[in-house]
């Protein structure tokens, strides 16, 4: 966990939501400038810390609509910090909880140095990796055609498929299997939806190629030379890394990948293993 512990004239905490958002901004004594809620309008927030913008920061929790705010105070050259969530519940959870007291919230862990930070995806590569996980989600939902057939296959004791049902050419003969009109035109429409997800996935995989090689060509060709990583597997790494440096040791990128191992000790107190 990594906190922001700069030191400000002014703190800005942010409680952002889709269509209205909280601004609470501190001095640096802990007095409250200004706590208005507002329209997710961005001229309307650059009037609001324009009268700060010569030492102020902005602090606002890992939301969904970030992106917009941090792209807003990189263009005026404002210091914008993003917040971890999860870390973040665990540190001003509380009872009492609504838009105005996060903003406060926000903004007093920002003056005490208690921000646990999250990393803001550079909105250049940000809009490739939001389409890559696009792709995984189209990904998931082709498998789920799949299963279905196979659940069906296997509710009808019928003899197992041999070939890989997520394959054009080997869906020759699989509909007319079933002997229910009913059942074989499930079967039919799980398959023509294949086939269109397939042919989607295709194109939408070699235009995430295309801008890969764009973005980070030699990372790229790194990647793909390891053995075992393939095309996905590359995408996936380089845009979800994006920069291997952000990661001072390797135990913090083995974390971030979920690639550690928990070790209880006899006291029960938990050992992160990443010597793996």
């Amino acid at each position: 966990m990594k906190f922001y512990n700069r030191q400000h004239k002014y703190y800005c905490g942010v409680d952002l939501h889709a269509r209205k958002m909280y601004v609470c901004i501190l001095d640096h004594k802990g007095k409250i400038v200004v706590h208005l809620n507002i329209k997710t309008d961005p001229e309307l927030f650059f009037e609001l810390v324009f009268p700060f913008i010569e030492d102020v920061v902005v602090g606002v929790e890992c939301v969904f609509c970030w992106y917009w705010l941090a792209d807003l105070c990189a263009d005026h050259k404002i210091d914008f910090v993003l917040g971890h969530a999860l870390y973040m519940k665990a540190i001003h959870g509380g009872k009492t909880k609504n838009d105005k007291i996060d903003s406060y919230k926000l903004a007093m862990l920002l003056k005490g140095g208690n921000f646990p930070t999250a990393y803001p995806y550079p909105a250049k590569w940000r809009a490739t990796r939001d389409l890559l996980r696009r792709r995984m989600y189209l990904s998931r939902r082709c498998s789920e055609l799949v299963a279905h057939i196979n659940n069906t296959n296997t509710q009808y004791n019928l003899p197992a498929f041999r070939k890989k049902l997520s394959r054009k050419y080997n869906h020759g003969g699989v509909a007319e299997r079933f002997e229910d009109p009913a059942v074989r035109k499930s079967i039919e429409v799980d398959l023509a939806m294949i086939d269109a997800m397939n042919q989607i996935l295709k194109k939408l995989e070699w235009h995430i190629e295309k801008t890969a090689r764009q973005h980070d060509y030699h990372t790229l060709y790194l990647l793909r030379s390891i053995p075992g990583v393939g095309q996905i597997l590359a995408l996936v790494i380089l845009y979800e890394v994006h920069d291997v440096r952000r990661f001072p040791r390797v135990q913090d990128f083995c974390k971030h990948s979920r690639g550690t191992l928990m070790v209880r000790l006899a006291s029960q107190v938990p050992e992160i293993n990443t010597q793996k």
